[in-house]
């Protein structure tokens, strides 16, 4: 009889190793008052958070040129943190002009006063009432980020997002918003096409419905915030600003001058465009090359 519950344990044993790889990652518990962020995974049918670890050197001051989109974010953000009515956000216009980073500077500036971000996918959004379930029960203030967020023509994910926002977000508790941000004013490609089958009815025009349908998407945020592309002077200022930023940190002894000017404007041509991230990038490369020039 021993022999045979051995046998019998053993193979126990041996399935177990096999199926256990199959089987979905246990959830971490998170400790909000320890973690400032996470990220959503999906897992089999459900999901769970895992903690990220987040630079907080980045603060809303660092963000040149988009005092109007700050201020307005940063108000609806402490209202949020303050337990008072605030509106999802999204956050549309140029690549590379401080959407998201505006998001991650409000995490430093408010992560002692109870806010704390989960990022989540575009293609998991249909999770959402799950994540806003595991939320709700805690006491701190959740900003869900999602970063790019568009809809190719043809898709029907938009859909998804309309009602999650409707049927979850909005009645979620009050420690849950939804901060989005995307390159598409209204998430979805716009054709002229879709307006080939507009009615003239007693001198009132009637847009076609599924045009009106994809644009009533963006009309679930409350609040927009425009981003455009930088005038040179408006680059160049981030330049300098990132320029001294850096040298700062590492003790480098720099001026502006002509030549600085002329080399960071050609970098910003070749790239075909001048925006935060081209000035970010152009200021470490610079940094980086007087250091390395120094050590020699």
């Amino acid at each position: 009889m021993d022999a045979e519950l051995k046998a019998f344990l053993q193979r126990a044993e041996a399935l177990l190793a096999r199926v256990e790889p199959l089987l979905p990652a246990a959830a971490p518990a998170l400790d909000w008052s320890q973690t400032l962020a996470a990220r959503w995974h999906r897992s089999g049918q459900g999901g769970y958070l895992s903690p990220l670890q987040m630079s907080l050197d980045l603060s809303l001051a660092d963000l040149i040129g988009v005092d109007r989109q700050r201020e307005l974010l940063e108000a609806n953000t402490r209202q949020f943190v303050a337990g008072l009515p605030a509106n999802h956000t999204l956050l549309w216009g140029a690549r590379g002009t401080g959407k998201s980073s505006l998001i991650r500077a409000l995490l430093a500036s408010y992560a002692a006063d109870g806010l704390r971000l989960v990022e989540i996918e575009r293609d998991h959004l249909a999770d959402l009432p799950r994540v806003v379930e595991t939320l709700a029960r805690e006491r701190f203030a959740f900003i869900l980020f999602c970063d790019d967020l568009s809809f190719e023509a043809g898709e029907g994910d938009y859909r998804v997002l309309k009602s999650v926002l409707d049927g979850s977000l909005e009645r979620a508790p009050e420690n849950v918003l939804l901060y989005a941000t995307s390159n598409r004013r209204h998430l979805v490609p716009e054709r002229q096409s879709d307006n080939e089958n507009w009615q003239m009815v007693d001198g009132e025009l009637h847009p076609d419905e599924a045009v009106e349908d994809r644009i009533a998407l963006s009309d679930r945020f409350g609040l927009w915030l425009s981003f455009y592309p930088f005038s040179q002077p408006h680059y160049l200022d981030v330049v300098r600003h990132w320029i001294d930023v850096q040298s700062v940190r590492v003790s480098l002894q720099w001026a502006w001058d002509e030549a600085l000017e002329k080399e960071a404007i050609r970098w910003a041509t070749a790239r075909g465009n001048r925006n935060g991230r081209c000035a970010y990038q152009f200021a470490r490369q610079w940094v980086g090359r007087q250091l390395l020039a120094s050590a020699r």
